[in-house]
């Protein structure tokens, strides 16, 4: 593979310059503060894999713009794999600590995920908007999952993760009609997707923080 490979893969993108996707670059910024946040507030009350979560996030906000900055091969790597490592700490965390499986079998329930999305991604293939962010669907899908199982636990946390799901259907919807609208709207919304993910990532950390706390104080 070709690590030096330029992708123009947005509507913002006009060439291969630095700059070229300002918005694109710059919104990553949100999810930097995002990550500050929830890493001084996770660290504070003790949370390993909370700090694990909110340190992605900041991997995320790295990656996301070197990629919208060089738009090469490998920082698309550097975008992607820390969404996926963000996703699958976060399900081993509610697997382990929300749903109190033994931590092997929370680690096993999480690796259930590669072949639920193996399942899942060519059916959504098969419906031509959703194709068009087909693996990232299958986030709120199993979020919605999730929620009735959750609520037998706590009713908050499940609401949190319905809200989740709706929020990143949302601005994966956000994230679908970029190219589509590039022609009446030559910015692009790629922005967009940044902009509401930044404050959907430090919302799900956030819950899964006030659901530890919570069982802490009701062990104490």
């Amino acid at each position: 593979m070709d690590w030096t490979r330029q992708i123009d893969a947005y509507c913002e993108r006009t060439d291969f310059t630095f700059w070229s996707e300002p918005l694109n670059a710059l919104t990553n910024g949100l999810y930097l503060a995002g990550a500050i946040l929830m890493f001084a507030r996770t660290r504070r009350d003790g949370l390993p894999l909370a700090t694990a979560l909110s340190v992605m996030l900041g991997l995320i906000a790295i990656g996301s713009f070197l990629f919208h900055t060089t738009a090469t091969a490998w920082a698309s790597a550097a975008d992607t794999a820390p969404i996926g490592i963000f996703i699958l700490i976060y399900l081993f965390a509610v697997n382990r600590d929300v749903l109190r499986m033994l931590w092997w079998r929370a680690g096993f329930a999480t690796a259930g995920f590669f072949p639920y999305a193996a399942v899942a991604v060519p059916l959504l293939d098969r419906i031509a908007f959703l194709r068009i962010s087909d693996f990232y669907w299958t986030v709120p899908i199993l979020l919605l999952v999730y929620a009735p199982i959750v609520a037998r636990r706590n009713r908050a946390t499940a609401a949190g993760f319905v809200a989740g799901a709706a929020l990143l259907s949302t601005s994966i919807s956000v994230r679908s009609l970029d190219l589509i609208l590039c022609e009446v709207f030559p910015l692009g919304t790629h922005f967009l997707w940044h902009s509401l993910n930044a404050v959907l990532l430090p919302m799900m950390i956030e819950i899964y923080r006030r659901h530890m706390l919570e069982g802490a104080q009701r062990a104490g």
